[in-house]
């Protein structure tokens, strides 16, 4: 099937329509609410300078269940040091900016053009894109930046100034995701880099499924009970029945393993109604 061309209407193709590379359609803009659609269904752009806005949903797809990262040994004794301070969106336009310029090995540009700086800076104005920064003697040595959406982030971009500047980043911002319960992380195209980490491929369909195209995962939006005015967190339970799903899907668990655990942590979702508690 030939590769749609988009134009002014806010509309995507399916993504089963995508070429055998995860070419999905060419043109449209950068607008935030095109942008906004796209990552809901999977898409993202990436295409050079000379280059028309080129749309992608590749299958299978590159990601990284944060359960699942692994910590090198190089990075251990810098976090327990603390040798970098880690902020995240304090310097969004300064992280993005460095993810388009600093140059990096084995390639000779970046994607990174200036709509698409100016897109992204504005969706992070909207509170879509997120940044993570390093600092080391208050000077911006490290950052990555990416799309927050409901279970999912997509990573964009990283940087680094001096060694293992965006390692220990990327290290710091998965442990900041895990306590907020994201379920993946989108690392869309295949690095060894990123597969040194954890990174894996999974089915088209199932990071569907994550970016919100599944009506189970519905359940999983309750992250709080609420007695009158006071709300009762409950991050831990509703984090391990995503991660439970998600992983079985993904042939992780056996069918006992996976009925024991989801029964386990429903429990103590559910436990509180009894007490005249509800879920909001």
């Amino acid at each position: 099937m030939p590769v749609a061309f988009i134009q002014e209407d806010l509309y995507f193709p399916p993504v089963i329509n995508a070429e055998p590379d995860g070419l999905l359609a060419i043109g449209g803009d950068l607008s935030p609410e095109r942008l906004l659609l796209a990552y809901r269904n999977g898409i993202f752009p990436w295409f050079s300078e000379d280059e028309p806005i080129c749309w992608w949903c590749p299958d299978p797809r590159f990601v990284l269940f944060p359960e699942e990262f692994k910590l090198s040994k190089s990075i251990k004794p810098l976090l327990k040091k603390n040798v970098f301070r880690f902020t995240t969106n304090q310097a969004f336009k300064d992280v993005i900016h460095a993810c388009k310029n600093v140059p990096r090995a084995g390639q000779s540009g970046t994607w990174i053009t200036d709509e698409v700086e100016q897109a992204y800076t504005r969706l992070h104005e909207l509170g879509y894109a997120h940044s993570a920064e390093i600092w080391q003697d208050n000077r911006l040595v490290g950052g990555l930046y990416g799309i927050r959406m409901g279970l999912v982030f997509f990573g964009e971009s990283m940087f680094s100034l001096v060694s293992n500047a965006s390692r220990y980043c990327f290290a710091k911002y998965v442990e900041l995701l895990i306590q907020e319960g994201t379920a993946m992380i989108d690392c869309q195209v295949y690095t060894p880099f990123l597969e040194s980490m954890g990174a894996r491929m999974v089915p088209g369909n199932i990071f569907l499924i994550a970016c919100g195209n599944g009506f189970h995962l519905l359940l999983l939006q309750i992250p709080r009970l609420v007695v009158g005015s006071k709300e009762i967190h409950c991050k831990q339970a509703a984090k391990a029945i995503r991660i439970c799903l998600l992983k079985s899907i993904c042939g992780q668990f056996g069918q006992k393993a996976l009925c024991c655990h989801f029964i386990t942590n429903l429990t103590m979702l559910c436990r509180a109604v009894p007490l005249g508690l509800s879920f909001r």
